[in-house]
C-alpha cells in the first residue's frame, strides 16, 4: 500500500517537473524569438530557467532513486555471490542515507535562512528560499526513499515479482 502511493507521488512529480520543463523549453523559445526577430528579451527567462533545471535535478533525482534507477558502477559486483551484493547493496544505503541526511541538514536551515532574510534574485525578483528549498526537498527525498528501501531490505515484503534492483529490471 505504501509502495503504491509513493509510486503515484512519484509519478504526480515527474509529471509536474515534465510540465515545468517544458515550460522552460518554451521560455527559452520565446526568449530567442524575441531576441532575434524583435529586438529584445525577457530579461528574467535564464534565470527561471536555471531555477527550473535545479528542481528538476534534484526533485528528478528522488523520483529516480525511488525507483531505483540511477546509475551504478556494479560490473564487478555481478560476479560476486548474492551475499556479498546484499552487503554491498546495505553499503550503499547506509552511505545515501549519511550524505543526504548531512546535506538535507545543512541545505534546510541554508534555506530558512535565505527565507528569513527575504533574499529575491537578480532578475526575476524570485524568492530564493525556493531554488534552494527544492535542493533541499530532492535529498529529503532521496533521504526517505533510501530509508524505505532500507526498510525494504531488513524486512522483505512480497513485491509482485520485481525485483530490488530496480523496477522490472
Amino acid at each position: 500500500m505504501v509502495d503504491r502511493f509513493i509510486d503515484r507521488a512519484a509519478r504526480a512529480l515527474e509529471l509536474a517537473l515534465a510540465v515545468a520543463f517544458l515550460f522552460a523549453v518554451m521560455l527559452n523559445f520565446t526568449n530567442v524569438i524575441g531576441r532575434y526577430i524583435f529586438g529584445s528579451s525577457i530579461l528574467w527567462a535564464d534565470e527561471v530557467q536555471i531555477f527550473i533545471m535545479i528542481a528538476v535535478t534534484f526533485l528528478g533525482a528522488a523520483v529516480v532513486t525511488w525507483r531505483n534507477a540511477h546509475l551504478r558502477m556494479d560490473a564487478l559486483a555481478r560476479l560476486f555471490s548474492p551475499g556479498v551484493r546484499k552487503a554491498l547493496r546495505a553499503l550503499e544505503l547506509i552511505t545515501m542515507l549519511v550524505l543526504c541526511g548531512f546535506v538535507f541538514f545543512y541545505s534546510q536551515d541554508f534555506t530558512w535562512r535565505t527565507y528569513d532574510l527575504g533574499r529575491l534574485s537578480d532578475a526575476a525578483h524570485a524568492p530564493m528560499w525556493i531554488p534552494h528549498g527544492s535542493l533541499t526537498l530532492g535529498f529529503g527525498l532521496i533521504f526517505l526513499a533510501c530509508l524505505w528501501h532500507a526498510y525494504r531490505e531488513i524486512r522483505p515484503m512480497p513485491d509482485n515479482g520485481q525485483t530490488s534492483e530496480g523496477k522490472g529490471a
